[in-house]
């Protein structure tokens, strides 16, 4: 299968007419790795093809043409499938084990159970775990309203899975193994968009498929993973709103007497993209993410600027002379009011339960401690309520700085530096152990190698998106840091790695995208078509094959490690001589 490497769609964004000399800062950073944008035709640039197999492929297979060109149609949705059922399989096998109530389960599985069966999240006792392991049954469910600091949609979703399969570790664990998996996918076709290769995306989504962070956080009721799948999804959404506005665009510019399409400035200054309903269901994502942990509003402040630039480079490349007025007339207020009042909206309705059942914490404020509030006469109490609820939960997070055994600098999550012990349990009479003791340990850590190749990508998208304008480092660099970024002014505040879950597809995509540079483009395509190199090109092929067999080491050696910390992902019990094996830096233990 061949890939396509990131030169095949260098500076798409870029608006300078073809053909244009170089400005003299573009001259001054050749010498950085600048390079001019290729002469490619206004509609490839508008609406860049997909890359096919070469036919080398097919024919060391000996597959005949017709039932490779029916491959290859079915490839953009096999491909992705196939990586996705194995991601499930992993993510699903032995869901319930470890069979205890580990690290925050302890909160969400309970306020689940409590949200989806009464409205609101109740006040449970104190050590009430170990019963509701042993005999759910017995448990009732507290209906004094609790005090919880997270908005309700995460909840209610693993309270669907409860559901379903019972207040057990499998009910609470089934519906983030469910988005966990679905996520592969995303990630899948997201990378295909985004590289016009089915085999980048593929890979993209099977980096996902073996992280550990990623694995982990799929079989565990947590909250983060569940951000990260609306964010993902929304990342998708605006993908996808993307490459059918600038189809617009291509449809309403002129074409000349030879059938080539040519910028008209009038056409990219005046026209109007019209219905964007991808660009409303981002939307509604941004606005689930934000009604699971608050994070994701820094992500709905990103993803939109993101999408506004992303109009401005495509009115640019169809020839408008002011595209930044031209986005700020026709663009900036649509989008706008598909993304921020729809996200907004959306938190409010995931209050709902709170809001009809009248018996959630902090719920009738307004008719007792707030009822002489000057504005009183202008919200219901409701909204006045839920304002002072969120009012003392921001309190609450802004000042939780109270140490804990594995919190961590956001400073050190790219290298690892402090993962996350969710479950360690040891027994003692091993004999496979020198020590005598085995352990069965659960930790919240991504695949060490592909964590730190990440750091080499992220510094290589970085560089891409400055020297060569490319917008897909670009988009990739904003997902990490919209996911990032906003901690570092919570430094003082108690954060944890498994945070860093939110930006781990766009980690993913780096490492794809600088794994394709490595791999090389395709033969006949992007800079080695410019440079004349055609399949029977023996310096070409060379190429290729080094940059191929180098690809696919470091993808095995991803892997390799992946299974390598499987224990500690699955809390499978081992000798303890191989758990301190596998505990490569001294701050893991």
């Amino acid at each position: 299968m061949t890939s396509t490497a990131p030169e095949t769609q260098r500076g798409h964004d870029a608006g300078d007419p073809l053909g244009e000399q170089p400005t003299s800062w573009q001259r001054r950073l050749r010498r950085f790795g600048h390079v001019p944008r290729p002469e490619t035709s206004l509609r490839d640039r508008l609406d860049p093809p997909y890359t096919r197999p070469g036919r080398q492929v097919w024919s060391v297979l000996a597959i005949p043409p017709h039932v490779a060109d029916r491959l290859v149609r079915w490839s953009g949705w096999g491909g992705p499938l196939l990586v996705t059922l194995v991601a499930g399989l992993l993510r699903f096998w032995k869901l319930d084990q470890p069979h205890a109530v580990i690290f925050d389960e302890t909160y969400y599985a309970k306020d689940a159970w409590a949200l989806v069966n009464q409205g609101y999240e109740g006040s449970w006792p104190k050590d009430v775990d170990k019963q509701i392991l042993n005999d759910p049954s017995s448990v009732p469910i507290p209906t004094d309203p609790g005090y919880v600091v997270h908005p309700p949609v995460g909840k209610w979703i693993i309270g669907f899975g409860e559901q379903l399969f019972g207040f057990t570790p499998f009910g609470w664990r089934f519906m983030v193994a469910v988005l966990g998996t679905i996520s592969v996918l995303l990630l899948c076709r997201i990378g295909r968009r985004l590289f016009r290769s089915t085999f980048l995306g593929c890979l993209a989504g099977l980096l996902l498929a073996v992280d550990g962070l990623h694995f982990v956080m799929s079989r565990t009721a947590l909250l983060d993973l569940i951000v990260m799948f609306f964010v993902l999804a929304a990342f998708g959404c605006l993908v996808v709103d993307r490459d059918h506005a600038r189809r617009r665009l291509a449809a309403a510019l002129p074409v000349d007497e030879e059938g080539v399409l040519r910028p008209n400035a009038r056409v990219a200054e005046t026209l109007r993209l019209g219905w964007r309903p991808w660009r409303l269901a981002a939307g509604v994502m941004l606005g689930l993410a934000f009604a699971t942990k608050w994070n994701g509003l820094y992500v709905l402040a990103a993803f939109g600027l993101m999408t506004v630039l992303w109009d401005v480079g495509a009115r640019r490349t169809a020839g408008a002379v002011h595209p930044y007025q031209a986005v700020l007339r026709r663009d900036l207020i649509p989008a706008f009011v598909s993304t921020v009042p729809v996200a907004i909206v959306t938190y409010i309705v995931s209050w709902t339960g709170w809001i009809v059942t009248d018996k959630g914490y902090y719920r009738n404020w307004a008719a007792t401690e707030g009822k002489d509030s000057s504005w009183s006469w202008l919200f219901p109490d409701w909204l006045r309520s839920l304002w002072h609820y969120e009012n003392q939960v921001y309190d609450f997070h802004v000042g939780l700085t109270s140490g804990h055994t594995y919190e961590s600098n956001p400073w050190s999550w790219l290298v690892l530096g402090r993962p996350v012990s969710y479950f360690y349990e040891e027994q003692t009479g091993c004999a496979q152990s020198s020590t005598g003791k085995c352990a069965a340990e659960v930790l919240a850590i991504g695949t060490p190698l592909l964590w730190w190749l990440a750091c080499f990508a992220l510094a290589y998208v970085v560089w891409r998106w400055f020297f060569r304008r490319d917008w897909r480092a670009g988009a990739i660099a904003c997902g990490v840091v919209a996911g990032w970024l906003p901690w570092f002014f919570y430094q003082e505040r108690t954060i944890f790695l498994f945070y860093a879950v939110v930006f781990v597809p766009f980690l993913c995509l780096a490492v794809t995208m600088m794994l394709g540079a490595i791999a090389g483009p395709a033969a006949g395509t992007g800079a080695r078509a410019e440079l004349g190199l055609t399949t029977d090109d023996p310096t070409g092929e060379r190429r290729r094959t080094l940059g191929a067999i180098a690809v696919g080491v470091l993808v095995l050696l991803i892997i390799w490690n992946f299974i390598y910390f499987w224990p500690l992902y699955t809390g499978t019990q081992i000798p303890e001589d191989l758990w301190r094996d596998r505990m490569w830096l001294d701050t893991w233990v």
